[in-house]
């Protein structure tokens, strides 16, 4: 994502401007952000996620969204694209962005790393309706997961190659889904092993290890 240096514009100043503008950006409390290009392997990762999450979610109320959606997050005065979103409140074709989706999905990319591990998590845990939040590297075999836990609490977990993460923020109750379908057609620049852990987030992680 490239920073840009432009004038302060209004939620709504943002959202008409975005929807004649043939680049998507970001906004963050007034400023705009324009997003970058996308590589082979973050577009196969994502479809294969938004591919396991929509067979399992028909029939059930909830939608899954891919790329060119927008969540609002009301607290920080932000509007972010994830890459994949699942949201069960109620549709209306004529908004661009949903307010409360219960699961986000973003892959990491140089230009975004920073961002989504940082900035997005702080903005993400903010959503009252947001039960979990997965970051995917797209150059090693390695998954972050944010969990909200019942007391409000969040809590973190790694899962490496072959590792098998339990997805609970959807109505149809916990679903298994392996890294290995995530990772699908995705060659990987470092496959080593990661077991699942319970780590500690931290602002102060580096972000660019991934």
């Amino acid at each position: 994502m490239l920073r840009a240096n432009k004038t302060f514009l209004s939620p709504e100043e943002y959202l008409r401007f975005e929807a004649s503008s043939s680049t998507r950006h970001e906004y963050v409390n007034g400023q705009v952000f324009a997003m970058s290009g996308t590589t082979n392997w973050h577009n196969i990762i994502a479809g294969n996620v938004h591919s396991l999450l929509h067979s399992r979610l028909r029939g059930t109320g909830c939608r899954v969204y891919i790329s060119d959606v927008k969540v609002h997050v009301k607290v920080t005065n932000s509007f972010y694209y994830p890459d994949v979103m699942v949201s069960c409140e109620p549709y209306d074709h004529r908004t661009a962005f949903v307010e409360q989706p219960v699961l986000i999905v973003e892959i990491l990319s140089k230009s975004t790393a920073s961002v989504d591990r940082r900035e997005k998590v702080t903005a993400y845990r903010q959503i009252a309706s947001l039960k979990e939040y997965l970051i995917i590297s797209q150059r090693q075999h390695r998954i972050e997961m944010h969990r909200r836990g019942i007391d409000g609490q969040w809590e973190v977990f790694e899962y490496g190659a072959n590792d098998e993460l339990e997805l609970t923020a959807l109505p149809t109750g916990p679903i298994g889904i392996k890294t290995s379908q995530i990772y699908e057609d995705v060659a990987a620049a470092d496959s080593a092993q990661v077991n699942e852990v319970v780590v500690e987030y931290s602002a102060d992680d580096d972000a660019t290890d991934w």
